[in-house]
């Protein structure tokens, strides 16, 4: 049962790679928020580096001292499958994940262990569900991607919109993204590993449609936008092509609170056009780039995984995301925001996500799920305490 620990197994939450510059965020944010009754552990390749980690969070949490170090590596099944089997719950930052994450959703959907990961890789997702989606739904595990900035503002923050709205009408949804802030070195190397492998993103999702049907008698899809003037605010909406719609897609077809007939629509947005089209032609040269794999690894190592910035400069990023929502003849427009969206909310994000799959009473779920489906108002809940805001701004109809 969702919230009760389990005896047959060592630990809580397992952290995987937390050697690494988010994935050590991680087990700061988590040093300082895990309930004292919460069994926990921090994973990785190398001890002595894990044995760094755990000096530093000490000095965070000095009952840190008897914190548990687990050996674990991404090349070995026996020890992801022994990592997997000792924890109700198990989180990795290791990425990027089309390269290293399978053989870890493998181990925790065969021993029914709580999975989650800060994945931006849509052919990742397709491929994982294809691959162990059954598998998880018999051994009752959670595998939930995108738990970071990617996705879950967007994926939570339709959520808290839609609820805002008539049940059992068509909606419509826009989600338009604005923020301040330094993209994370792991964030840089999947955009690029993305961006090289556009025939098998696509080769994926054709394999995942294949056997993932859908709702019967309703609709639900994400609607690609058209670059255009934003007559609110007088700034420039443009479409922006990550994983996120498609994660809150997926929140809709699995959750019939979303209505009959739900469209979202994802965009950047921008004050100025120039800074529209910099934007446009930065990401259009990058995804040609990255087809010359030399130029691919040299881009890589201006912006290595593991890299990041200063604390002070991540005190001044920012993140904004606004709804706007019309349904059953009314219009809501929402909000949600926060502090650095690269590396310290997406740390909050991905932690606050363990501590809820492994304390709060959440839905009954199994198999790929996205964070609305599988945590939804409780991981709302556990957010807003923590300091990202979600709040409606107007209402009207």
């Amino acid at each position: 049962m969702a919230g009760l620990p389990s005896l047959d197994r060592a630990f809580d939450v397992v952290l995987l790679g937390a050697t690494g510059f988010t994935g050590g965020l991680t087990a700061e944010y988590l040093a300082r928020h895990v309930p004292a009754a919460c069994r926990w552990a921090i994973a990785g390749r190398s001890p002595e580096k894990l044995r760094a980690v755990r000096d530093r969070l000490v000095e965070i949490n000095p009952a840190c001292a008897e914190l548990e170090l687990l050996t674990a590596d991404v090349g070995d099944p026996a020890s992801l499958r022994a990592l997997a089997g000792s924890t109700r719950v198990l989180a990795t930052t290791v990425g990027p994940y089309i390269e290293y994450g399978e053989p870890v959703v493998a181990a925790c959907a065969e021993a029914g262990t709580d999975y989650l990961d800060l994945t931006g890789e849509p052919e990742f997702v397709d491929r994982m569900f294809v691959a162990h989606h059954e598998t998880a739904v018999r051994t009752g595990a959670r595998l939930v991607h995108a738990c970071g900035f990617d996705s879950v503002p967007h994926d939570l923050g339709v959520l808290f919109t839609v609820g805002l709205l008539p049940r059992g009408v068509p909606v419509r949804v826009e989600g338009r993204v604005r923020a301040g802030g330094a993209v994370s070195g792991g964030t840089f190397a999947s955009a690029l590993t993305a961006f090289s492998r556009l025939r098998s993103t696509r080769d994926a999702a054709h394999a995942r449609r294949r056997v993932d049907k859908g709702p019967h008698g309703r609709r639900a899809r994400a609607v690609e936008g058209k670059p255009r003037r934003d007559r609110e605010t007088g700034g420039w909406l443009v479409p922006l092509p990550t994983i996120d719609p498609q994660i809150v897609a997926r929140s809709a077809r699995a959750l019939e609170s979303y209505g009959p007939d739900f469209s979202y629509t994802h965009y950047a947005s921008v004050r100025r056009l120039p800074t529209a089209v910099a934007g446009a032609v930065g990401v259009g040269s990058l995804v040609l780039l990255a087809q010359v794999a030399p130029v691919r690894r040299a881009l890589q190592t201006r912006l290595a995984p593991g890299d990041g910035p200063a604390p002070a400069r991540r005190a001044k990023a920012w993140f904004s995301v606004r709804f706007v929502a019309d349904g059953g003849g009314e219009r809501v427009v929402t909000e949600v925001r926060g502090g650095d969206p690269g590396y310290d909310e997406t740390a909050k994000m991905l932690a606050e996500a363990a501590l809820c799959l492994a304390f709060d009473q959440v839905p009954k779920t199994s198999g790929q799920v996205t964070t609305a489906v599988a945590m939804g108002d409780a991981l709302i809940g556990r957010l807003r305490r923590a300091g990202i805001e979600f709040r409606q701004l107007e209402s009207t109809g």
